[in-house]
């Protein structure tokens, strides 16, 4: 990577606000709007993509989730993109001798450690995005198609900020270039999100360049997805630390939003608010009752 001046001068933001999906054939007004943030490291994917004499270079972005079990507040997904050096399985140590040589899965590591590197990977990193998916569209499409929304739309909007930067490869293209890119985007879990190949295609990217692959425990194998794993848990953290603010008598800071007793006892006592998953069995039982 190159030094801390330019990797802090090249950075640059980016936010994304989904109000409307078409998710597989269905257009839907969402409940709430889906919320993108991320960063993209111009001067690096130049460098490493435009640049590369490499044959068939391979990007690779990891994907993850978490948030998943809670009965509170958003499913939080992160799609991060390390420098193609430190890319790779975890076991063959990229990141040794890197600023990132502690990372691995997030629910390995320490609170303490995961809020050492999450600014560490904001920095390194050559492109991530975090999506917030509210309560309310759980409510609306259900937990696991909220969570797969989150990583399509983290997929695709990252693919579409970095495909300016990058050569691929095109087969109806009259100019052969001397190298092209592959996109290895590596989802933890056992599934991929359905991928809208159209809006891809428009910014250049074909579905032939992308190698959509589920890795089961993926966030201890891969350093991309163990990356991606860090910003959507403390970014999930954050907004439970923003609500235990709101309402103290919660305690949602030592439960993050988990079916503790601690956490229905609150609920018993003071009853649902409105970042509470309706759709969820102990909060829909609540309001039933």
């Amino acid at each position: 990577m190159s030094n801390q001046h330019s990797t802090k001068n090249s950075a640059t933001p980016f936010d994304v606000i989904i109000e409307n999906i078409d998710i597989k054939g269905q257009y839907i007004h969402l409940a709430e709007a889906v919320h993108l943030s991320g960063q993209l490291n111009v001067s690096e994917l130049r460098a490493q993509y435009l640049t590369s004499s490499e044959e068939d270079l391979a990007l690779q972005m990891g994907v993850d989730e978490a948030g998943r079990g809670p009965l509170l507040g958003s499913v939080n997904v992160a799609a991060a993109i390390l420098p193609s050096a430190w890319a790779g399985l975890i076991e063959n140590q990229p990141l040794k001798d890197t600023p990132l040589s502690i990372l691995t899965d997030s629910k390995q590591l320490s609170e303490k450690k995961r809020d050492v590197l999450y600014p560490l990977v904001q920095k390194y990193a050559m492109g991530y995005v975090v999506a917030d998916v509210p309560a309310a569209v759980i409510d609306q499409i259900n937990i696991l198609q909220a969570t797969m929304l989150g990583m399509r739309l983290c997929t695709e909007v990252l693919l579409e900020m970095v495909a300016p930067y990058l050569m691929i490869d095109n087969a109806d293209s009259d100019l052969q270039q001397k190298s092209h890119t592959c996109v290895q985007v590596l989802f933890d879990g056992n599934r991929c999100p359905d991928l809208d190949e159209a809006t891809l295609e428009k910014v250049g990217i074909k579905k032939s360049a992308i190698d959509s692959q589920a890795w089961v425990k993926g966030d201890a194998r891969h350093t991309s997805i163990a990356a991606a794993s860090i910003l959507a848990k403390v970014s999930r953290d954050k907004t439970m630390y923003t609500l235990d603010n709101q309402y103290p008598e919660y305690g949602i800071a030592k439960h993050k939003g988990y079916p503790t007793k601690a956490h229905m006892e609150a609920i018993a006592m003071h009853g649902i608010l409105p970042a509470h998953r309706r759709s969820f069995a102990p909060v829909r039982k609540v309001l039933e009752n």
